[in-house]
């Protein structure tokens, strides 16, 4: 492509970033790095009322913790408000656009009427065709006055190519003359955003498919004003399993970035997650570098159809998508584990169960176990809860449920052997994996038990958990002195 490809995403901050503004964000940010391309940010905060700096910051603390790095901005939109009345005064000017005196009492009497004949309501265009006199007269006597853009009469119709959904064709004459200045000289969204990509010499505006109904009348505005037009790329929406629109008002927080920032994603995880929603690739591949999506990811392979995305489930272990969960196990079990370090950090961190020690002389301990028990492990939390037992003695253990009534209470006699048996283990010369496997089913036979009546207990004991990595590794990455102590406690368990 020989022309830059410039892309834009701009948030309203009248609310945090969610899923939805999220995955925009990210297909404009992957297809300008694709192209060595421009993301533009801007921030269009011309709704005073709902707009809010706190709303501001948490969009920009999620953009940098998904990892998307804007190359421009951020810009405001209530900076430029100048430039977009300057516009409309142009379209006046140029006879592209009129005076508009009606009332809002006359319009609704005008709505009334169009319900009553079940038709749909369009501007009559009534003041369309007054006069400069008449103009002049109406707003020497006070009248307000709203700006509307002329919409092209006859039979034509505006047509242009969606990268997504095709030839779109909007006849002139289904397409009311709107406003595009309200009677308080508030420039309106549509005009704006037009403005605005303009000046910002957008090439691609990819957004969700709730934009496609106003491109005719934006496409009607970038011509009014002699600007070029960008391409437009209309991505299908994601839904809920019920099929309603994905939004921070239905469904709270669970659409959140910073909910998922909180839960133990990792942010790959989730950008992996969003890409997939309503684009498919060649070879139905789920798990993507970033060097791979660079490569492959295309318009193309972006469906009509909308995604769901199932932010219903009432399992605990699922407080998402499942999908999503499964895709963050699977980076938490694959990623190095040096970049692993520092999330598992922060959540240790926020528990009070990390030490400095973790990352000066017992950094190697601290991988390895950490390398140990993330085969399990969903969620970056995870770490700080099923993990605990690695990583801290100030509290006694607290046994799951499942693992007392299988492993302790089935067996009283575990609240006698388990004590004896760390006598053993306090005094093992070789305290390896062998070893430790060999004394505990040597043990076994002496109190005349099948060794997994051990092996379980000694598990439940340690880590409180029914189930885990194998136990001998276990037992030799928690290390003797505090294993020791544990089976000593066990009398107090029952």
């Amino acid at each position: 492509m020989t022309e830059e490809i410039r892309v834009r995403f701009a948030p309203s901050p009248t609310g945090y970033l969610h899923i939805g503004g999220a995955r925009t964000a990210i297909l404009n940010w992957l297809y300008a790095r694709q192209h060595n391309g421009k993301l533009i940010l801007r921030i269009e905060d011309t709704d005073t009322e709902r707009s809010t700096t706190e709303m501001i910051q948490g969009i920009l603390d999620g953009l940098k913790w998904l990892g998307i790095e804007w190359d421009e901005g951020p810009y405001y939109q209530s900076d430029f408000i100048k430039e977009h009345v300057a516009a409309a005064e142009r379209l006046l000017a140029s006879g592209h656009a009129y005076k508009c005196f009606c009332s809002k009492e006359e319009l609704e009497e005008k709505r009334e009427k169009a319900r009553a004949l079940k038709e749909d309501f369009r501007y009559d265009r009534s003041c369309r065709g007054l006069s400069e006199a008449e103009v002049a007269e109406r707003e020497a006597a006070g009248q307000p006055f709203v700006i509307r853009l002329k919409v092209p009469e006859g039979d034509g119709a505006v047509v242009f190519e969606d990268a997504v959904y095709g030839s779109i064709t909007k006849r002139y004459q289904d397409i009311e003359d709107f406003v595009i200045v309200r009677a308080n000289g508030q420039p309106l969204y549509l005009l704006s955003n037009v403005v605005d990509d303009a000046r910002d010499r957008i090439s691609h505006v990819i957004r969700g498919q709730d934009g496609l109904g106003n491109t005719p009348k934006q496409i009607l505005l970038y011509q009014a004003l002699g600007e070029k037009l960008p391409v437009f790329v209309h991505m299908s929406l994601t839904l809920d399993p019920k099929r309603a629109k994905i939004s921070k008002r239905t469904h709270g927080e669970l659409v959140a970035i910073h909910f998922y920032r909180e839960h133990g994603f990792l942010p790959w995880a989730l950008v992996n997650f969003l890409v997939l929603l309503g684009w498919s690739n060649p070879e139905s591949k789920e798990i993507f570098s970033y060097d791979e999506l660079l490569e492959v990811f295309s318009f193309a392979g972006m469906n009509r159809a909308n995604s769901v995305f199932n932010v219903n489930k009432n399992d605990p272990k699922f407080i998402t998508d499942p999908k999503a969960i499964n895709m963050n196990s699977h980076y938490l079990k694959t990623l190095p584990l040096a970049e692993l370090e520092p999330y598992v950090r922060r959540e240790l961190e926020k528990v009070g169960l990390w030490q400095t020690s973790y990352a000066d002389d017992k950094r190697e301990w601290f991988l390895n176990t950490v390398d140990l028990i993330r085969a399990r492990y969903h969620l970056l939390t995870d770490f700080a809860t099923l993990g605990r037992p690695y990583f801290s003695d100030d509290v006694e253990l607290i046994i799951e449920d499942k693992a007392r009534r299988k492993n302790l209470e089935k067996f009283p006699s575990l609240s006698e052997w388990l004590p004896q048996l760390a006598d053993r283990f306090e005094s093992l010369a070789d305290f390896s994996e062998a070893a430790i496997e060999e004394l505990m089913r040597t043990f076994a036979d002496e109190v005349e038990v099948k060794p997994g009546v051990i092996i379980n207990g000694v598990r439940a004991v340690i880590t409180g958990q029914l189930a885990g990595p194998g136990l001998f590794e276990i037992v030799t990455t928690i290390g003797r002195e505090r294993v020791v102590a544990r089976l000593r406690h066990t009398p107090q368990l029952f």
